[in-house]
């Protein structure tokens, strides 16, 4: 059975550095200092097994909850759990009253985009880099 459970930096650094599409992952410094204030740190797993993780931080200061980092181990996939990472981390945010979630994904993730417009998120913005695979999507979901 699929626990979802607040973690620590590390245990998001120790997947991030396993999931394929992250191509060079962020170090736990990093993580450090975007989520020095208020943050939710989600890992998924089986046991004692990590599978998965999803990190949100308040960036803008304005109700909405910028989901930043997240990703489910390749062996993993299709059985749901970034569904419920993502419930988690609406939930808790509605709570904690936050109006929206905003993300920024590349293009060249369609399985985020997918999974992103099919959880209700809309684009709002595109930000052009070269080549345009590179590009970010940021998107929004109102709660």
């Amino acid at each position: 059975m699929i626990q979802i459970c607040e973690g620590n930096f590390q245990e998001c650094v120790d997947l991030s550095k396993r999931i394929p599409e992250f191509e060079s992952p962020y170090s736990i410094e990093e993580y450090k200092k975007r989520c020095s204030g208020t943050h939710l740190t989600l890992i998924a797993k089986i046991g004692d097994k990590n599978l998965g993780f999803k990190i949100a931080y308040d960036q803008f200061n304005d109700g909405t909850f910028y989901s930043w980092m997240g990703g489910v181990l390749p062996n993993f996939r299709k059985q749901g759990i970034a569904s419920q990472l993502a419930d988690y981390q609406e939930n808790w945010a509605k709570e904690n009253a936050y109006s929206s979630i905003r993300l920024k994904t590349r293009k060249k993730h369609k399985a985020m985009i997918a999974f992103s417009l099919n959880r209700g998120f809309v684009i709002t913005n595109e930000i052009q880099k070269w080549p345009d695979k590179e590009s970010r999507l940021q998107m929004e979901k109102a709660l």
